[in-house]
């Protein structure tokens, strides 16, 4: 999709192409896993605009091995979904090996290994950023993971479990010598959980400690992040998540800005209306219709953010029961801003 182009800006960072195994990633610019968020309509919307890799919500190994109906609808690609990475949490080596070699037989085209989650239902379990804490357990469950699949397997994490553990270069070493092949690195340690502000220079001591691709996560929501994020830590792409919440596009104007240094504007009205009805209609047919007004209510209050009387909008679809007129108030709300 082509926009009108700007003046180029006077810095920016042009990315290279990456390799994931033998997956080539020829722009670098990733949806990062979001639970609730990230799911097969999401990541066909985000994909049309050009991401260069998406990545599933996070996924417990226990329930995919019990192949749950909802593990299994979150695991989900469409033929247009390449590359997809399906991430994992879990605690025990053999179940996360499971998990992802069944997976990989449902057709990912990576598996990425959360160490990263600070939700204490995630931490408590010894999952997530728990796993920054046992760096022996760690070990096993990246050794057990690569061994079992033939497709690559990546790792996401955060600097540490707080400010006076702050072993991602040394955890991420030992992830390299086993056979990662990507490390996506959230500047903030787990006992922040989202307070303060992403650490991005201490993500240079991850990129300085291995040779495989490293990409920096967190704060990345407008263009001058992008500048600071990459400049700071010297990574070779870029994820972003809340940067996208309902600005699908977002990660499109970020690849034309590192391509060319131009910010392309926002798609007009029309194409923005297109949009948002495509992805409810996808989330109405991918969870029926009663799960799928339920979830796309929290998009539409992000892509409504800032319109005007979009505060008596939400309210509206907040009520709203029936498809079709929600989509007629869609309509009404995003003809009124022309």
């Amino acid at each position: 999709m082509s926009y009108q182009q700007s003046q180029p800006t006077e810095l920016f960072r042009k990315l290279k192409p990456i390799q994931i195994g033998h997956i080539h990633i020829e722009q670098p610019v990733i949806l990062a896993p979001m639970s609730g968020v990230s799911d097969l309509p999401f990541r066909k919307t985000v994909r049309k605009y050009g991401a260069g890799l998406v990545v599933s919500e996070m996924i417990a190994s226990q329930a995919i091995i019990r192949q749950s109906r909802q593990s299994l609808k979150m695991a989900q690609r469409s033929k247009e979904d390449f590359p997809m990475s399906v991430q994992l949490a879990g605690c025990e080596p053999e179940t996360m090996a499971e998990a992802a070699k069944l997976n990989e037989d449902l057709g990912a085209d990576i598996i990425d290994i959360n160490f990263g989650c600070p939700a204490k239902k995630v931490v408590n379990n010894y999952a997530g950023a728990a796993l920054m804490r046992d760096e022996q357990l760690a070990a096993a469950i990246l050794k057990a993971t690569v061994e079992a699949v033939q497709i690559p397997v990546t790792l996401k994490m955060r600097m540490g479990w707080d400010q006076q553990n702050l072993n991602a270069p040394r955890l991420a070493k030992i992830a390299e010598d086993i056979g990662i092949k990507m490390i996506t690195v959230h500047g903030r340690t787990r006992c922040q959980f989202y307070d303060g502000e992403a650490d991005w220079h201490f993500i240079q001591k991850v990129k300085d400690s291995v040779k495989i691709p490293v990409i920096v996560n967190g704060d990345i929501t407008n263009f001058d992040k992008v500048n600071q994020a990459l400049d700071a830590s010297k990574a070779d792409g870029i994820m972003i998540g809340r940067g996208c919440y309902g600005k699908p596009w977002f990660i499109n104007q970020v690849i034309n800005y590192l391509q060319a240094g131009k910010i392309i504007p926002e798609p007009n009205t029309e194409q923005k209306l297109a949009t948002i009805i495509q992805h409810f209609e996808e989330t109405l047919i991918h969870y029926g219709q009663e799960a799928g007004l339920r979830i796309f209510r929290k998009h539409i209050g992000w892509y409504s953010k800032g319109l005007p009387n979009s505060a008596e909008f939400r309210l509206a679809m907040s009520q709203e029961e029936n498809p079709k007129r929600m989509i007629s108030f869609i309509t009404s709300l995003y003809q009124q801003t022309d």
